[in-house]
């Protein structure tokens, strides 16, 4: 382990920007960690350097997020939360108390983490950045107002607050109706035949056809032959009555019963079938129940703010001619332009004022006449109203310096293509994390460690190098970067390495290495080392030739417009292009759009049980287009995504790739078991009659502590084991099914080596990179590219027929290279089988190993968009105006050196 707080003699280091040689800016002090154990960490002692850009390395699982977040930030956070009110603490959200024995020499630090689980759909770019307050604040103090309209405040312009949003759709943008079209799929079924879809299936769903019977409505009668009112009653009441329910009795044997006021069942209360539906999603608690009955809901723009979000009042301000609306939704970029003049009227004088002035003049004039009056009248209302007042003209120039400053940082990060009212769940983590880097390097703060966590996923090189400009800066400003990195280029731009492993899990969890970057050629132990100095050759494979092509044109979704693309079939294909260029508006939302609807089904889910995001003002057009050749070659789409693959710790790896299912048989028929009438579901720890009655299955017990963290402790009855002591009791070859759950995916492999139906989907989970994730593991702690991973290994389960479409975005995101190779592998296995596979990528060492590439922008947003160059990667290389081009032909000549 590394203790020494010297650097070698050899490293002079290279200067930063103020000219200071490494050496001597790091002598200022260093971070000295001593005995960290948290999670898999091993007693680890290191010393790191401040004023420095820091990168923590190894594989997938090796500890090094638990060095930089679980110990170094978690107690950066602890110390300051000390000084903090006991009453503010409790509204903070805490990382928790790492174990270590003593950390000395720790500034005070911010967490940029990759966004894990799904954001609030109301948070948008502009809330993130704050850059929607001051345009608020431009509205309000600086915008042109129709005549006799009062002077709003800054929260009038919030779609968020009450005297912002819409009263119609209440800030959402959207309005969902439930259309008897959508409830009732089948008119030509009756009601006992369950024509009304939307109603809840089961006992309940009976419940209210045995209620129609005793009202008199006809339950056998098709749907579509019943009277209208019958049918708008039954589907849209608001009345609630209840009613005696006789339970299995024809229509004539109720209708006798209640002549004779016979005892009934019971008394039911009836619900028109779309408040069920309204109310179920609004208050159920169950995923899946809100998933099922968010079908029978449909959404459209709001008619009264047209998606706006926002009350006519303040939809009526404008500034430049543009309502905050419609501001909000142009592109960052454009954002600037707009508001360039106004700013440099500050900078440059009372001239540009009276420039400003003339403009707004002639502005308020124009929309007098479109609102039906006469350009002369309209004078005399401009000199009664404040729009021209110098008071105006001022606070107009100061907003707008201030926004534009905000702007060009998040350009600088390339991010221009993004607009302001673009919702936080439509963005890529790496996308999310730059929006926040882009607020901290406005903040000016000094002293300050940043960690960072993989700050370059999701980024295009050509984009990765205006984030390493950005980090840099913040270095310069007198600040200590700690990054947790797999990108190579940010590796060679460190001051500082410490390489944690080697390998991941219990075999990880060391520091095998700790200074500049070019010692660590030195330690052989190093997973990163063969990667770092281009010790490893990619495989020499001849590129596969397509075996047709699908064909699709006239794709027009997002920046896309009119585009024709063939992808090979039978190839590996990687689709690069820089951030926001449209490759995933092509490949992840076209391409799957388009051969979903060939293959009459919906999108696929990926088994993903969370809910539709309803409450999302993101109202992106549907996909146009056709598959114009190829689409008859595909039988099955895969769609293996980012998202969680479950949304609460119940869910897990070995639930979700159900292996689990064979597990309990197993120990279902194990003699005990037997003996005592154990099902599977005993086995269960989501069963009641199996689980722990204390802790209900969840293995730990919150303790709420106020102003401190809480404290998440083991069931103080079954000790973290989640189950009851009799259930434990029953064991397989020595091991409970809780000491089971415990295991990772490699001791699990060779427990189970005898058991084929468990031993194949471990081995395919071992091939894929992912040996070191414990059986149990709740999916609430797994990164977006673990959950990928997961997934893709659930499908790799599955017996190949060579007929099927895989796409994947951005799998590398998150992964050690030596993981990716690792990845690559089983995409050409499945190639190699026959399948075609298309791939979103940023990483240039996957493009350099596909049959096919196609390179999508050449920028981003409006100015992306189009295919600049597609062939194999040699061809790319060679390609001009392509972005990608030239990392691409770099790393093709660093393949062949």
């Amino acid at each position: 382990m590394a203790r020494d707080r010297t650097l070698p003699s050899s490293s002079g280091g290279t200067p930063d920007e103020s000219g200071v040689p490494l050496a001597q800016r790091i002598g200022r002090g260093f971070v000295q960690v001593r005995g960290a154990r948290t999670h898999n960490l091993k007693d680890v002692s290191v010393d790191v350097p401040r004023d420095a850009l820091v990168v923590f390395t190894g594989v997938s699982g090796s500890g090094k997020s638990s060095l930089a977040f679980g110990t170094l930030y978690a107690e950066a956070q602890r110390r300051y939360l000390e000084s903090v009110s006991p009453y503010a603490r409790r509204l903070i959200d805490q990382a928790g108390v790492p174990e270590v024995d003593s950390i000395e020499g720790l500034p005070p630090a911010v967490a940029l983490q990759q966004q894990r689980g799904t954001p609030s759909a109301r948070s948008s770019v502009g809330s993130v950045t704050t850059i929607s307050s001051l345009l608020r604040m431009l509205y309000s103090r600086a915008g042109t107002y129709p005549p006799r309209q009062p002077m709003l405040y800054a929260e009038d312009f919030s779609p968020n607050t009450p005297q912002g949003a819409c009263p119609r759709c209440h800030g959402l943008g959207r309005v969902y109706e439930v259309t008897e079209k959508l409830m009732v799929p089948d008119d030509s079924l009756s009601i006992r035949d369950r024509a009304i879809a939307s109603w809840p299936p089961a006992w309940h769903g009976q419940n209210l056809r045995d209620i129609l019977v005793t009202l008199g409505y006809d339950v056998d009668t098709p749907w579509r032959d019943l009277p209208k009112k019958d049918r708008d009653w039954i589907l849209f009441t608001d009345e609630t009555p209840t009613v005696p329910v006789y339970a299995g009795f024809t229509p004539k044997e109720t209708k006798a019963a209640l002549r004779s006021k016979m005892e009934p069942s019971y008394m039911g209360t009836f619900t028109g079938a779309r408040n069920y539906v309204l109310n179920t999603f609004a208050t159920t608690q169950s995923a899946l129940m809100k998933k099922r009955v968010s079908r029978y809901m449909e959404a459209s723009l709001c008619p009264v703010c047209e998606g706006k979000r926002l009350k006519r009042e303040a939809l009526s301000v404008t500034f430049m001619g543009l309502d905050i609306g419609e501001l909000s939704r142009l592109p960052l970029s454009q954002v600037a332009q707009l508001l360039r003049p106004a700013a440099e009227g500050t900078m440059s004088g009372g001239g540009d004022k009276a420039v400003l002035a003339r403009a707004a003049a002639k502005q308020a004039v124009k929309e007098r006449v479109a609102q039906g009056g006469s350009a002369h009248a309209a004078a005399p209302d401009v000199r009664r109203t404040p729009n021209l007042s110098e008071e105006k003209v001022i606070a107009a120039q100061r907003i707008a310096k201030d926004t534009l400053a905000r702007v060009a940082t998040l350009e600088r990060l390339g991010l221009g293509y993004l607009s302001l009212e673009r919702s936080t769940p439509t963005l890529s983590p790496g996308e999310l994390q730059r929006l926040r880097l882009a607020t901290q390097l406005g903040s000016h703060l000094f002293g300050v460690v940043y960690v960072l966590d993989e700050p370059s996923a999701g980024l295009h090189p050509a984009d990765g190098e205006a984030l390493l400009d950005a980090l840099d800066r913040l270095k310069a400003s007198g600040n200590t970067l700690f990054v947790v990195e797999h990108d190579l280029a940010v590796m060679k731009r460190a001051d500082w390495l410490v390489d944690v492993g080697p390998d991941a899990g219990e075999q990880g969890g060391e520091v095998l290495y700790s200074g500049p970057p070019e010692g660590l050629r030195a330690v052989a132990a190093s997973r990163t080392r063969e990667h770092l100095f281009g010790e490893v050759a990619p495989p020499d494979r001849a590129p596969r030739d397509a075996k047709g092509h699908l064909r699709l044109e006239d794709v027009t979704r997002n920046n896309l417009r009119d585009l024709d693309v063939a992808f090979p079939l039978g190839c590996f294909t990687v689709v690069t292009g820089v951030s926001g260029s449209g490759k995933s508006s092509l490949v992840s939302q076209a391409l799957i759009d388009l051969v979903c609807a060939h293959l009459g089904s919906e999108a696929p889910q990926e088994h993903d049980d969370e809910p539709p995001a309803l409450d999302s003002a993101d109202t992106t057009a549907p996909t146009s287009g056709r598959i114009a050749e190829g689409a008859s070659r595909i039988r099955r789409l895969v769609n293996v995504n980012q998202k969680p693959i479950g949304r609460t710790p119940r869910s897990n790896l070995a639930t979700y790739t159900g292996l689990f299912d064979a597990v309990r048989k197993l120990y279902a028929a194990t003699p005990l078991a037997k003996r005592r009438r154990y099902d599977a579901g005993r086995f269960s720890f989501n069963m009641p009659k199996g689980r722990c009655p204390t802790c209900e299955g969840e293995g730990f017990v919150s303790v709420e502590m106020l102003f401190m963290p809480s404290v998440y402790a083991p069931c103080p009855e079954c000790h973290g084991a989640r189950y009851n002591a009799q259930t434990l009791e029953v064991e397989w070859n020595g091991k409970s099914i809780a000491q089971v759950l415990g295991m990772t995916v490699d001791e699990a492999a060779a427990f189970f080596d005898s058991e084929a139906t468990i031993a194949r989907p471990l081995r395919v989970l071992q091939d894929i990179g992912l040996g070191y994730l414990r059986l149990g593991q709740p999916a609430t702690e797994l990164s977006g590219g673990e959950a990928q991973r997961i997934k893709l290994a659930t499908e790799l389960q599955r017996a190949q027929r060579g007929d099927a479409l895989y796409v994947l975005d951005e799998p590398t995101t998150g992964l050690h290279p030596r993981d990716a190779d690792r990845l690559l592998v089983q995409l050409n296995g499945l190639v190699d089988a026959g399948n075609t596979v298309i791939v979103v990528e940023h990483e240039m060492r996957v493009a350099a190993q596909a049959d096919w590439v196609i390179d999508v922008g050449p920028g981003a947003g409006e100015e992306g968009g189009r295919i600049v160059a597609q062939g194999r990667p040699q061809e790319v290389a060679r390609a001009k105006g392509s972005r990608t081009a030239p990392y691409l032909a770099q790393c093709l000549t660093q393949s062949r050196a």
